[in-house]
């Protein structure tokens, strides 16, 4: 039977016709899904007010994980937890200062009450924006109270920029300063038999030191000492200025900790209180008692008048039409590919680039970076879009934020200013790479190799299992070098120096962004605010240009609720119940800190799998 008599067939028409019915149905039916939703979100929206406020309210803040400048993760499932109405323990910085900036604003909020719990891993320049516009939300007249069980150092960073600071009477105040120690892995690697092999340019470029050395350099220690001091002075003065304490108060109250805990037998609720960091104790239920009394009672919940964060940040919507800034964020290692938000992918965040300079409504664009580096090769794909968005007429400003080294710094080479607060880790302008080798581990295990190549380099190319050719590593070290000083060209560009002049503060070392403005390194030490108000200058736009953050494509609807804020999705959940349709038990992102961790090793094993010889990273061994 021929193909054509075949598709002509009764059977074959009718089963055709039940497949077109069914896919009609199915597109009618999630069409009708689609429209209905749609039309929940748009008169939740256009409804007076915020929903359920009332006069004398108190936004409630609970800071139960780490602050980001983008959720990270895919875009799917941020979506399905906003649809299920389960709030995520992070929050994006973004929606923070938005927030209290409208909060500010509304009569109806008296004040913010802050409740941190488990609060850690928040780099020390997103806490400075946060306590700016803490301190903007004050300046309005309202009154800001924090309460924690215990702060640790990043949670009273904020606490202390508020009028009022309750501690738990069973708690702390933790403050310990910057720095650590670091795990060396030299000994370990040779008892095992295993050769890190590390190359590199720069004295302080030590991301490999660990694998190398059995403890840190002469210059790591003084890179260290330099970032980590200039770090705390930050920290300290914020603190002191904030809480009206004599200038040194932290150090002095750090260094007599024992003594003021002995003599306070133990009581470390009460060594803060007599150390003025903060203003009482109090119980959960006895702060709620005093917000009643500051407030109103809200009988149905049995507490204080109040409006979650959450929910009162889904009713502050952006503007959505009309010329404005577009921010792309560059946050996290920095890979070649393309990588979801929490990672930056050399071809994934150029595509961003790309279409904030096609977007004709896009009249300049800020790249808010908070990466350590990573991919030289992903680094220098974004960079270069940002030249070519400059060239087509489009103002390029950098904002740093907690991080921008290595290739973070790469990155921000391609701008018309680049501005960075004055805690940001930034600089570690260097280049390194890594090819361990096992050939000890192969004789302990008694395994031999052997083979035969019709040249030296397919002899001598990276073998992990054979000792490394010195042939091949002058080979590599000779890229290295040729990628820094190519580094050290792109930095004396766009710095208006010269390659030398760049190099006697590059060698891979980091700097505070204070310290990185005073050696030429960034054009001003400032905020993200102060970024968004120099691009809307330079591209002539009104102070109230709309803001508009470049994501990837997520399909329309996701991009809709997107738009419309980021708490759209919970006034869907208040009137469509998804879970009855959603699998139960959805698993932890349990692997993000290793991804973030390796995901510069993982640009080496996906250049190894395609048979390149090996990869050149720009990474700076530095943390929030």
């Amino acid at each position: 039977m021929s193909d054509n008599t075949f598709s002509r067939s009764p059977l074959v028409r009718f089963l055709k016709g039940i497949w077109l019915a069914v896919d009609f149905s199915r597109k009618l039916f999630m069409n009708l899904i689609f429209l209905a939703i749609v039309f929940i979100v748009l008169i939740a929206l256009m409804m007076p007010g915020k929903p359920g406020l009332q006069e004398k309210s108190a936004l409630v803040i609970h800071f139960d994980g780490p602050i980001y400048e983008q959720r990270p993760g895919a875009a799917r499932s941020k979506l399905i937890e906003q649809m299920l109405d389960d709030a995520p323990k992070e929050l994006q910085l973004r929606d923070v200062l938005a927030t209290l900036d409208a909060a500010a604003k509304d009569p109806k909020i008296d004040r913010v009450v802050m409740i941190f719990e488990n609060f850690g891993g928040t780099g020390l320049a997103t806490l400075r924006e946060v306590a700016a516009a803490l301190d903007k939300f004050k300046a309005s007249g309202k009154q800001v109270v924090a309460w924690s069980s215990a702060y640790d150092q990043p949670a009273y960073y904020l606490a202390a920029h508020a009028n009022e600071v309750y501690l738990h009477p069973m708690g702390q105040v933790f403050l310990r300063g910057y720095g650590g120690h670091r795990n060396y892995y030299k000994e370990a690697l040779e008892k095992v038999g295993v050769a890190p092999n590390v190359l590199r340019v720069g004295k302080y470029k030590n991301f490999g030191e660990p694998f190398f050395a059995s403890g840190p350099s002469a210059e790591t220690l003084e890179s260290d000492k330099y970032l980590y001091d200039g770090l705390w002075k930050t920290y300290t003065d914020g603190v002191e200025k904030a809480r009206k304490l004599p200038e040194g108060s932290v150090n002095r109250g750090i260094e007599s900790v024992v003594k003021a805990m002995t003599d306070a037998g133990g009581d470390a609720a009460k060594v803060a209180l007599d150390a003025k960091l903060v203003t009482g104790l109090k119980t959960r239920d006895q702060l709620r008692a005093l917000m009643i009394e500051r407030g109103a009672e809200d009988k149905t919940i049995q507490s204080f008048r109040q409006i979650a964060f959450q929910d009162y940040q889904g009713s502050v919507t952006p503007k959505l039409f009309g010329d404005g800034v577009g921010v792309i964020v560059a946050q996290g290692e920095i890979v070649e590919g393309r990588a979801p938000p929490g990672t930056v992918g050399g071809l994934s965040t150029a595509d961003l680039v790309r279409k904030a300079r096609e977007d004709t409504n896009i009249k300049a664009v800020v790249l808010r970076v908070d990466s350590p580096g990573g991919s030289a090769y992903g680094s220098e794909l974004v960079r270069r879009e940002l030249e070519l968005t400059r060239a087509a007429g489009k103002p390029v400003v950098v904002s740093m934020g907690d991080l921008a080294a290595s290739g973070g710094y790469w990155i921000s080479m391609a701008a018309d200013e680049v501005i960075a607060d004055p805690a940001t880790i930034t600089g570690s302008i260097g280049v390194f790479g890594m090819l361990p080798t096992g050939e000890k581990t192969m004789e302990k295990l008694s395994i031999k190799t052997g083979g035969y190549s019709t040249t030296w380099l397919a002899d001598a190319m990276y073998d992990p299992r054979r000792p490394l050719d010195p042939r091949f590593a002058e080979l590599v070290q000779s890229a290295i070098g040729k990628i820094y000083t190519d580094f050290l060209a792109g930095a004396a560009k766009a710095r208006k120096s010269t390659p030398e002049k760049i190099d006697e503060v590059a060698q891979g070392r980091v700097w505070t962004g204070a310290q990185a403005k005073d050696r030429g390194l960034i054009d001003k030490v400032g905020s993200f605010q102060d970024a968004l108000k120099s691009a809307r200058e330079r591209a002539k736009l009104g102070d109230d240009a709309r803001v508009a953050y470049i994501e990837a494509d997520r399909g329309k609807f996701a991009a809709f609720l997107d738009q419309l804020g980021g708490g759209a999705a919970r006034l869907v959940a208040k009137h469509v119940d998804l879970k009855p349709w959603l699998p139960a038990g959805a698993p932890a992102n349990a692997v993000k800190e290793v991804r973030e961790e390796l995901g510069w090793l993982s640009e080496i094993a996906q250049r190894s799998a395609t048979g390149l010889p090996f990869g050149v990273v720009a990474h700076c061994l530095c943390g929030k």
